[in-house]
């Protein structure tokens, strides 16, 4: 698995039946994945589930695994 890259854009457009996702690295790389209506509202959740959450350090307990 390669090094995580820090994310500067996210794109996200209809495509057919899927939604694609563009995400665009500080070094200028640009990563392009479809997926359905159903990942993208499991990665909703997910997302609003971390955003929700405190921040690491908060508390003495660790992150919920994925």
């Amino acid at each position: 698995m390669s090094a995580a890259q820090k994310l500067t854009r996210i794109l996200a457009t209809r495509t057919g039946a899927d939604i694609e996702l563009a995400f665009v690295t500080e070094d200028g790389r640009t990563t392009r994945v479809l997926a359905s209506d159903d990942q993208i509202d499991l990665l909703v959740d997910e997302l609003e589930d971390i955003l929700n959450s405190p921040a690491e350090g908060e508390s003495g307990e660790p992150p919920a695994a994925a």
